[in-house]
């Protein structure tokens, strides 16, 4: 089956082309097998690679496929070939896996809307870019899936191009993307510079003979070695594509595209690329500990930054979109810290609970015909039951509430992110990583309050309408449910699992991919008492707890409470209404100067004054001697006469001048 992983990506490729080609001719049930079907036989395809994979040898591992020379110059060749390990395997089951649910969730969501087949284009589009993306063997393969990616969520993200703010959302996904690939760019530049390859075998082949670059701190307070130039650069492309301080913007906004996108984007596709690649880049962040400790340190500021804004958040979707931004964070925070397998433990865990939340959150806006604002509804437990429990079970998950898929993954971060040797003031990242936790814990468990809970704040005519949605969209809420349940067994912490003969199986799974770097970054072996992590352990409980507690108290036991606190700490609260007035910032700093720049500078001096004044002037001149020149052809004999008598003493004086000159 390993020949044929290339039908993993190019299934999705087929039904897009297919779809893209032939869809408005199509009947919506063949669309319907046509989308979903390429999805889930590309899902069917990445289970038996992996059957495949767990037979072979460790020493045939990675699987390098090189299909073709893609491009040839001289000595430099790139080649169209996947690169298949432990990490590649994990992504491409998780992204066809949870891609392919969301497909079939998307034919009860979407019925009813125009642009059906357009729609599942896109989707399938969507999963081929991501899935080139982690297969790529080398940068420039992995770069061409970066930018898809970012085509189909403006794409995606701006189905509904008729509003104008779902028009606005994709543009601006879309630019703020393009601001962090301009560093991602110069990073693939320098790297080859610095390695005459882009080709990932050889790349992490010289880089892990090289000696570890130390902070190398100039006067100036930045590391000039190549590495951490060059992994900086590579961060910075992941800061715009997984929406981190300060290129989070474009996440939010990104909302206004239809919930099954907002899954796929949050949970499968698009912003964990910047997590899959630091960490597929782990060699070269392994050798520039300065950027690690950037990397650890935008996560942080991010998990905790996102959270804070999640607490006072209206729309259901944007209460989770923060959330994911929030997470994310958590995810480099446990990139940076070298704990590369804690961070993809959680991007897998939060695929699981975060598709489940976007899904069940579009189950709740389909059951209130459109309504988006929690204040507005209330009470909703009893009449979407399937679709209250499977997002309650999200909820647990995502707040660490034990035996739940977010409880091993998050607490395996913190944990990490305590007893690093890698980043100074660890135990500082540690505690910002904790107070972020009890925050999710509570944005979260008000969300389920005031959407599920206490009393009904919708309209009667609304009241009749509200149903629980079809079965083709609660299925795959039932699937997720269970994965978010059972998903993080897989990665049991030691300290419990050693007693009841468990085993962090994800651990070890991925240990062959970051054993050179957790050597290098961790070079002696530090022992904890398995005391000290339960108790750190249990005091991430007790906070999950205490947000669940406190969340209760406000919005069921006595609800004027949040009003109470919100109206004593007015000028916090606007502040946080306002997400910090980041986006006032960056439309008075950048947005707006730019407009002037375009329009004072660019438009009325540069085309109008420079080039249309070139052009139009050029015109005029040439049309005042065509002018001139018509005069001369008046037809008179006379007139002639006198020009060729003028000419022919022009000749002659010119002529005489030089005979006297010389």
């Amino acid at each position: 089956m390993l020949d044929f992983l290339w039908l993993v990506p190019l299934l999705p490729l087929a039904g897009a082309f297919w779809l893209g080609v032939a869809g408005r001719r199509m009947a919506r049930r063949t669309v319907t097998l046509v989308g979903v079907g390429s999805a889930g036989l590309s899902f069917a395809a990445a289970l038996g690679v992996a059957v495949a994979f767990a037979g072979l040898a460790e020493t045939s591992i990675p699987v390098i496929k090189h299909y073709f020379t893609w491009l040839a110059a001289g000595s430099f060749r790139v080649e169209a070939g996947f690169y298949l390990d432990q990490l590649s395997l994990l992504m491409i089951l998780v992204v066809t896996g949870v891609g392919f649910l969301i497909h079939v969730y998307s034919v009860g969501y979407m019925a009813h809307e125009n642009g059906y087949y357009r729609f599942f284009a896109y989707l399938n589009l969507f999963m081929f870019f991501m899935l080139l993306l982690v297969l790529a063997g080398n940068y420039l393969l992995l770069f061409v899936g970066w930018e898809g990616v970012g085509l189909c969520s403006y794409l995606l993200i701006g189905f509904y191009y008729l509003r104008g703010p779902a028009a606005n959302a994709g543009k601006k996904a879309f630019i703020v993307n393009r601001i962090g690939d301009f560093g991602f760019t110069l990073g693939l530049l320098f790297l080859f510079w610095q390695f005459h390859s882009l080709d990932y075998a050889t790349v992490f082949s010289v880089a892990s003979q090289m000696d570890p670059e130390s902070a190398g701190l100039s006067e100036m307070g930045l590391s000039t070695t190549p590495l951490t130039v060059i992994t900086l650069l590579l961060f910075a492309g992941a800061v715009g594509k997984s929406a981190q301080v300060p290129l989070y913007v474009w996440l939010p906004d990104a909302m206004e595209g239809p919930t099954p996108v907002s899954a796929l984007i949050h949970a499968a596709t698009m912003v964990a690329a910047g997590v899959y690649m630091v960490a597929r880049s782990h060699v070269l962040f392994a050798h520039a500990p300065f950027s690690l400790t950037v990397v650890a340190v935008i996560g942080c500021l991010t998990a905790f930054y996102a959270a804070t804004i999640a607490l006072v958040q209206t729309d259901i979707k944007r209460v989770l979109a923060y959330s994911t931004v929030s997470q994310l964070g958590y995810m480099f925070l446990g990139l940076g810290v070298g704990a590369f397998a804690a961070g993809i433990f959680h991007l897998m865990t939060h695929a699981f609970f975060k598709a489940l939340l976007f899904l069940a959150a579009g189950s709740v806006i389909h059951a209130m015909n459109g309504q988006q604002d929690i204040h507005q509804m209330g009470e909703l437990r009893r009449k979407i039951p399937a679709t209250y429990w499977t997002f309650l079970v999200a909820t647990l998950a995502i707040t660490g509430i034990p035996g739940l898929s977010g409880f091993f993954s998050k607490d395996e971060i913190l944990w990490q992110a305590f007893t690093s040797q890698s980043v100074p003031f660890p135990w500082l990242l540690w505690l910002v990583g904790l107070v972020a936790a009890l925050l999710t814990s509570f944005y979260m468990f008000r969300l389920v309050f005031l959407a599920f809970h206490g009393q009904a704040r919708y309209t009667p005519e609304t009241a009749r309408k509200i149903h629980e949605s079809p079965r083709v969209m609660t299925t795959p809420l039932v699937i997720l449910a269970l994965l978010s349940v059972v998903g993080g067994w897989v990665g049991f912490a030691s300290p419990l699992g050693e007693p009841l003969g468990l085993a962090n199986y994800l651990d070890r799974f991925l240990e062959p991919v970051f054993s050179s770097s957790t050597k290098l970054l961790h070079p002696e072996l530090v022992s904890h008492a398995p005391t000290e992590e339960i108790a750190l352990m249990g005091l991430t409980v007790l906070l999950a707890l205490a947000g669940l507690a406190v969340a209760y108290t406000f919005y069921i036991r006595n609800p004027e409470l949040a009003n109470q606190l919100a109206g004593t700490f007015s000028q916090a609260y606007r502040i946080l209404v306002n997400k910090y007035y980041v986006d006032e910032l960056y439309h008075a700093v950048v947005i707006r100067p730019l407009h002037w720049l375009s329009n004072r500078v660019f438009w009325q001096v540069v085309d109008v004054g420079v080039v249309d004044g070139s052009v139009n002037g050029t015109a005029a001149w040439a049309r005042q001697f065509g002018h001139w020149a018509r005069r001369m052809q008046s037809g008179n004999t006379r007139s002639y006469g006198a020009w060729v008598v003028v000419g022919a003493l022009v000749i002659l004086v010119y002529f005489v001048r030089g005979f006297l000159v010389r």
